[in-house]
């Protein structure tokens, strides 16, 4: 009968759900869908193509207009006088305004670096998000299986109730023939008392838990809400695939980025130029009158002074490189740690899982035992309900033992990145 009730109750559960039934899978897609910090990703990809477009449009030509009106002390002259002939000399009030377009050439691969920079940049702020998101897994893999625990108690106080009210209504009878005493029923009612008190408890429990779900995945979940207990195989070895390793990586390669963009400052630049404007003097110093004028031609710019920290700028970004891969190093060591510690608590759950089996069935037998004297008058319930509590415990401790490993299997592959 209890095996009939039990199956009873687990179906009524999953009917009661229907198609509303939630996996772990998909609390974990709709927590990340949900928490504030995903928006984030789509800001830093924003910045990124703004950044980029900025930087690639130093490859377009530059327009610059100039203009400046100076006064100054002495001007160029002649130092000689010719017969019949005056020069007049410059003013010393000059003016010009010009416009100067320039186009890059070469630019020593500044351009193309400042935009690998600016992109592996957002990468690594986008991977920080994903590695913050990342870590909801742990609140929902907590509140989630808190929620299949107390399910299971539920099914477990059913039973548990089935029993008391069997026993009861026995020792009711038993009572109406004489064969048992008024304080047996009492103690009875009273246990029944104290197992529908444990039933609101376990329900509003459930009620928190599936309120903090819902906070997570952003979905109000009414109190039939049914959750999918996962399959899971016990853990075994494999490569971490955590989204820090993919952090570390970026890392490295935004250092030689970075590295690669400031020894372009060590190259030569070289461009094309034109520039007209209008001024006193124009090109000609020794024609004192407002004229226009324009040039055009190649610039050249080498700056060497960049070659003294050239050394140095590569040692530093050497240990930047180094001080990611001792990051690395450690968050793999500690990974490790973790995962042996969780894989030994998965096999500890199940060696105890395998003596709950034993437990339970010496525990029924001893509890039907005292069922029958206490139906024939030979045992108190007082003594009766102390073995059937004790099969209860024996079964809440299977219940707790077998959320637990489903729990410390999903931590263990959290843990691995899977």
């Amino acid at each position: 009968m209890r095996k009939i009730l039990a199956s009873a109750l687990v179906c009524l559960i999953a009917v009661s759900a229907g198609s509303q039934s939630l996996t772990l899978e998909l609390c974990y897609q709709m927590a990340r869908d949900n928490y504030p910090l995903i928006k984030q990703r789509d800001l830093i990809n924003a910045s990124r193509d703004f950044t980029i477009a900025n930087a690639k449009s130093g490859f377009l030509p530059q327009l610059s207009i100039n203009g400046q009106a100076t006064y100054q002390s002495d001007v160029t002259k002649v130092p000689i006088d010719l017969p019949n002939l005056t020069i007049k000399p410059l003013a010393k009030d000059q003016y010009k305004i010009y416009g100067e377009l320039t186009q890059t050439i070469y630019d020593g691969g500044q351009i193309k670096h400042t935009a690998g920079t600016q992109d592996v940049s957002a990468q690594v702020e986008a991977q920080r998000t994903e590695v913050e998101l990342y870590k909801l897994r742990e609140r929902v893999n907590q509140v989630y299986f808190g929620i299949l625990l107390l399910d299971q108690q539920l099914i477990q106080n059913e039973l548990l109730k089935a029993d008391i009210n069997t026993s009861l209504t026995k020792a009711k009878s038993n009572l109406e023939f004489g064969t048992a005493i008024r304080m047996n029923v009492q103690i009875l009612e009273a246990e029944g008392l104290k197992v529908k008190q444990r039933d609101i408890e376990f329900k509003a429990m459930r009620r928190a838990y599936l309120d903090m779900l819902g906070i997570l995945i952003h979905r109000e979940l009414p109190d039939a809400q049914g959750l999918v207990t996962p399959v899971l195989a016990d853990p075994s070895v494999a490569e971490l695939k955590r989204p820090e390793l993919q952090l570390f990586r970026l890392q490295r390669e935004l250092t030689n980025q970075q590295y690669a963009l400031q020894y372009t400052k060590n190259m030569p630049r070289l461009g094309l130029f034109v520039q007209g404007g209008y001024g006193r003097p124009g090109l000609n110093a020794l024609k004192n009158e407002f004229s226009t004028y324009y040039i055009g031609g190649l610039r050249l710019s080498w700056n060497l002074s960049g070659f003294y920290n050239s050394k140095r700028d590569k040692q530093l970004t050497e240990i930047n490189t180094q001080a990611v891969d001792v990051q690395q190093e450690l968050f793999n060591f500690n990974s490790n740690l973790i995962l042996r510690q969780q894989s030994a608590e998965v096999s500890k759950l199940k060696d105890l899982l395998a003596v709950d089996e034993d437990l339970i069935a010496l525990r029924s037998q001893i509890k039907e035992t005292a069922q029958v004297q206490l139906n024939n008058g030979v045992m108190s319930a007082n003594d009766f309900l102390r073995e059937l509590n004790a099969e209860d415990q024996a079964r809440q401790n299977k219940i707790l033992h077998e959320v637990q490993r489903l729990l410390a299997i999903v931590n263990y592959q959290t843990t691995m990145g899977n």
